[in-house]
């Protein structure tokens, strides 16, 4: 079983109104999922991970416990600071982002494999809209 996340977060003012976006797909291509978020006066950095916390969420929905450990999941976004605070490249420093970073972490323990994969904003068009759906809908 293998899913595939497109996430993205965004803030307006940065800090500012933020919002936060995903889509959720099988091994198939098959949109089985998504989330789009207000988040309220934030960064961007926060809203990046946010997006990913709330997909891996819904993730952790579809696929019943037992089945978890086998269950690969790949996030593909256009933050490189996430992707490469998630890959060990860059160390996580801001208060804000440690308490993100463990929040994540805790999600994607419960898989077998989770990867990260930096991609051009054009491939994320889908995310980017439901981050900005979100930051519409809470009048940023």
């Amino acid at each position: 079983m293998h899913f595939t996340i497109h996430a993205d977060g965004g803030a307006r003012g940065n800090p500012g109104p933020a919002g936060a976006g995903a889509v959720i797909r099988d091994e198939l291509g098959n949109t089985v999922g998504s989330v789009s978020k207000f988040l309220g006066h934030r960064t961007n950095n926060f809203a990046e991970y946010e997006a990913v916390i709330l997909a891996m969420e819904e993730v952790l929905k579809l696929v019943p416990e037992g089945k978890r450990a086998s269950a690969s999941v790949t996030v593909k976004m256009d933050s490189e600071l996430v992707v490469k605070q998630m890959g060990g490249v860059y160390k996580v420093k801001h208060p804000d982002m440690k308490a993100q970073h463990a929040r994540l972490l805790q999600n994607i323990g419960a898989f077998g494999n989770v990867s990260f994969e930096h991609v051009p904003r054009e491939e994320n068009k889908d995310a980017d809209y439901l981050a900005n759906e979100a930051m519409d809908e809470g009048g940023a």
